[in-house]
């Protein structure tokens, strides 16, 4: 409990201090906003979206297909089915 409130404290003291110090001109989180959108980053995140398209798009039909079968009626595999033997 006191290890998670003080991680809790440091994350919150982390944020506080990316928004409000100054960096020179800008922020930590200013820095970061005026490198995401340099023409670099955006080449970057284009070229991400080509390579790994196509392999998010199999995983995520693959999550929905396991996900429906999964809650299909029927389908066993819940906790109640009775797989269990009897003593």
């Amino acid at each position: 409990m006191i290890r998670s409130l003080l991680t809790l404290i440091v994350l919150v003291a982390l944020i506080v201090a990316g928004a409000t110090v100054k960096l020179g001109k800008r922020t930590f989180f200013g820095h970061v906003a005026a490198i995401w959108s340099t023409d670099e980053a955006q080449d970057m995140k284009e070229g991400i979206k080509e390579k790994a398209g196509p392999a998010a798009e199999k995983l995520e039909r693959g999550v929905k297909a396991g996900y429906r079968e999964a809650t299909r009626e029927g389908s066993g595999s819940g906790s109640g089915s009775g797989t269990a033997s009897a003593e």
